[in-house]
Order: C-alpha cells, then sequence, then structure tokens
C-alpha cells in the first residue's frame, strides 16, 4: 500500500514538474533582458522611453497571450495550449538573437511575451486541477520555483556570456547569444509536455469522463478518485457558469481578489528589480562586472526562499504567509529608499534588495498564482484565469515601461517609495481581503462563494 501511494506521489510530481518547466521558460524569456537591455540600448542607440519599450515589449505579448490563453485552454485543453506555448517561446528565442532592426526584435519578443501568458495561466492551473487538495498549495508552488530557476539560470548565463567578449563584442553579439540561448529550454519544454496527461478535471467538464477517471487512479486511491470525480461532476451540474457570470454579485468577491492580488504584486517593483537590477546596481556605485554577479545572487535569494513558500503555504496557510512576506518588503522598499536620499554605501542598497526579494519569494511571488488557481468555477476556471491574469501583466507591463523614465524624472527615492506604498496596499489587502483556502477542495471553495 506505502509503495503504491509513493507511485503515486512520484507521478503527480512528475506532471507537475513538466507543467511547471513552462514557468522556468516564463522567467527566463522576462528576465533575459536584465544582462542585455544595457548592451541593447547601446547597439541600437535607444532613448530612456525605447530602452522601457524595449524591455516591456514582450509583456505586451504577455497581456494578449494571456487574454486568451484561459479560453484556448478550456477549448483545446490544458496539454496541447502547453505545446502552443512551448512554440512560441521557440520561435522568440530564434528570432530575438537575429534581429537587424528594432522592431523586428519587438515583434520576436512579442511572440516570446504571448508563450509567456499562455504558459503563465495553463502551467498553474494544470498543476492546481490534477493535485490532491492536501498537497495542492506545495505542487503549484513547484510553478513559482520554476520561474525563479529560470530567473537565476538566465542571469548566470548572461553574466557568462558578458565575460564571454569585451565591451565592443557584448554591444554587438553578446546580447544576441542572451536571448538565442532560451530555445534550448523551449525545445525540452514542448518535448516532455508530450508525455504527461491532460488534465482530468477538463476532460470532465467535456464529457470525457471514462479518461479521466483512469488519469484520477494513477494519483488517488480508488475511493477518492471515483469521489472526485462525482463532486466534479455535481459541480459542473448544478449551475450553468458564463463569462459574464463571473462579473455577478455572486463572483464578484473572488473575481475582485484575483484582480487585485494580480495587480499589486507587480506594483510591488518586483520586475524593476528583475528587469533592471544590473542597470541600479552599476548605478549605485557597483562596477558593471560586479552588478552582473550580485544579480545572480539576487536569482539565488529569490529561489532559496521559494523554498520557504513551498515549505510553509500548506502549513501555514495563504493568509499568514501574505501578511509576513507583505510586511519585509514594506521595510525592505522603505530603507532603500532612505539610503537612496543619504547616499549609503552600496551593501547596504543591496542588503535592503536581498531582503525584499527574499520576502516576495515567499510570498507574494507564489502565492497569487496558487490563490488565482483555486478560487474560481471550474467550468470557466482558465477563463477567469485568464482575467486575473490579463491584469497581472498589463501592471507588470506598466511598471516595466515606467520604471526607467521614473528613475529620470523621480530619481531611485521617489521610485521605491512608490513601490513601498503598493506593498503596504498589498499587506492590507491580505490583512482585511484574502481568505484561507488551505487545506480546501477545489469544489469547497466554489461551492463556499455561492453558499
Amino acid at each position: 500500500m506505502k509503495k503504491e501511494k509513493n507511485k503515486k506521489a512520484i507521478y503527480i510530481l512528475l506532471c507537475a514538474s513538466v507543467a511547471g518547466l513552462g514557468g522556468l521558460l516564463f522567467g527566463y524569456d522576462t528576465a533575459v533582458v536584465n544582462g542585455a537591455i544595457g548592451y541593447l540600448q547601446h547597439h541600437f542607440d535607444l532613448s530612456a522611453q525605447m530602452k522601457g519599450w524595449a524591455a516591456s515589449s514582450a509583456l505586451i505579448g504577455c497581456i494578449i497571450g494571456a487574454a486568451f490563453g484561459g479560453f484556448v485552454g478550456d477549448l483545446i485543453g490544458r496539454k496541447k495550449s502547453l505545446l502552443i506555448s512551448a512554440l512560441l517561446f521557440a520561435l522568440s528565442a530564434m528570432g530575438s538573437a537575429l534581429p537587424e532592426t528594432l522592431n523586428q526584435f519587438i515583434w520576436f519578443r512579442f511572440i516570446g511575451g504571448a508563450g509567456v501568458g499562455v504558459a503563465s495561466i495553463i502551467s498553474p492551473l494544470y498543476i492546481s486541477e490534477l493535485s490532491p487538495p492536501r498537497f495542492r498549495g506545495r505542487l503549484v508552488s513547484i510553478y513559482q520555483l520554476a520561474i525563479v530557476s529560470g530567473i537565476l539560470l538566465v542571469f548566470f548565463i548572461n553574466m557568462l556570456i558578458s565575460r564571454s567578449g569585451d565591451l565592443a563584442w557584448n554591444i554587438d553579439s553578446g546580447w544576441r547569444w542572451m536571448f538565442g540561448s532560451e530555445a534550448i529550454p523551449a525545445v525540452i519544454f514542448g518535448v516532455l509536455v508530450l508525455f504527461v496527461p491532460e488534465s482530468p478535471r477538463w476532460l470532465i467538464s467535456k464529457g470525457k469522463v471514462d479518461v479521466a477517471e483512469s488519469i484520477l487512479l494513477k494519483i488517488n486511491e480508488e475511493k477518492v478518485a471515483y469521489e472526485e470525480v462525482r463532486a466534479v461532476r455535481e459541480v459542473l451540474s448544478v449551475e450553468k457558469v458564463e463569462i459574464i457570470t463571473l462579473f455577478s454579485r455572486k463572483y464578484r468577491w473572488p473575481i475582485f481578489i484575483g484582480i487585485g492580488l494580480a495587480i499589486l504584486c507587480q506594483f510591488s517593483g518586483i520586475n524593476a528589480i528583475m528587469y533592471y537590477s544590473t542597470e541600479i546596481l552599476a548605478s549605485s556605485g557597483s562596477t558593471l562586472d560586479s552588478a552582473f554577479f550580485q544579480t545572480v545572487l539576487i536569482g539565488v535569494i529569490n529561489l532559496l526562499f521559494t523554498f520557504v513558500a513551498i515549505l510553509a503555504v500548506d502549513r501555514l496557510g495563504r493568509k499568514k504567509l501574505l501578511i509576513i512576506g507583505t510586511a519585509f518588503q514594506v521595510i525592505a522598499l522603505s530603507l532603500l529608499s532612505l539610503f537612496f536620499a543619504i547616499q549609503a554605501n552600496t551593501f547596504l542598497m543591496l542588503l535592503c534588495i536581498f531582503v525584499f526579494v527574499a520576502a516576495f519569494a515567499m510570498a507574494l511571488g507564489p502565492l497569487p498564482w496558487i490563490i488565482i488557481s483555486e478560487i474560481f468555477p471550474t467550468k470557466v476556471r482558465g477563463a477567469a484565469m485568464s482575467v486575473a491574469t490579463f491584469f497581472l501583466w498589463l501592471a507588470c507591463y506598466a511598471v516595466t515601461q515606467l520604471f526607467p523614465i521614473f528613475v529620470d524624472k523621480l530619481g531611485n527615492i521617489g521610485t521605491f517609495l512608490i513601490f513601498s506604498f503598493f506593498s503596504l496596499l498589498g499587506l492590507l489587502f491580505a490583512i482585511f481581503v484574502i481568505p484561507e483556502t488551505k487545506g480546501k477542495s477545489l469544489e469547497e471553495i466554489e461551492l463556499g462563494w455561492k453558499r
């Protein structure tokens, strides 16, 4: 019996890990610009506004991919949607490495962004729908772990590439290798997705109950598997849920929570760090080579504290972890603004950035993906996640596009005070708005909204 349970646990973990690779490519694709943006700016002679556009152009693709990814996932299934995202990642990697003009670069970054947008919905959705309630928080956290692993990986690869030649070589060719390197994990992701099953909940929603049962029997004991099928069919039969229903009084609260979390996690300023940390650190007194190395350290801290989230999310619960993490974010960002104001040494500024990244990695990094994947009705979970994730990428685009302009107009002091304010809003949102979903099945959560 124990051997059979271990076999089922390994099967779930493998499936979740493959889907999580969509998160690795998400992190890789969005963070590759961190090391490349300075060289890209010199290569194409970009102004502050155009520099922001070059860094954020992929996020327009993310917005489009997020807007339609959930609908596509509901229409053709989670597995085929993941394959589409893998194809988009590969096309973007190859195209972004070979542009002759800025416009060509922008178009291929847009394609990669669309892949990120699709993966940002379908990967956590797939993991959530496949996972038993008692492990769901930890398994969906694999997605965030994959994101931060992708970020760390590309930070390290960017550093190695930047050290492969002098400044002139990096301006001419180095940044091309940075973007092109994404093709390798994209192909690996696409191949592995071919070997995972479709989401059983999606199969049940399409009337393919026998196929869903065979998958659930690989995940759960026989009694639990059949009970899960019954519960999903019961929820699906209670009410026909259309997209417009999501904005009705009955479902207004989960939509508000999903959109609020999506916006606040981005407005905390995390992507200003993930996309521009090399530039920020270089401007605060570090040499360019040291800034690359310090950016790798940021990636390491991001990864390590994601493990804290994985270990704590199903023990402490979502709400407590959010409160702790956002509280530390407020402190770290406020101190960072102060240190910029008094021109403190680089070590103190770097320490604040480390604390901020650690706090984000254990709370506002993984938890929005977990909560958003839990709180929506089964019939339109993919489409509802599209709505929330659309706002997440819209906020991400705004931060990435505006950050160079804010620094130019307000300086680092004013810019990071703005991020501190939004982190404070995130803390209040966690205290007064976020419900606790720890240990509840997706069907229990859905019926809870109806009650």
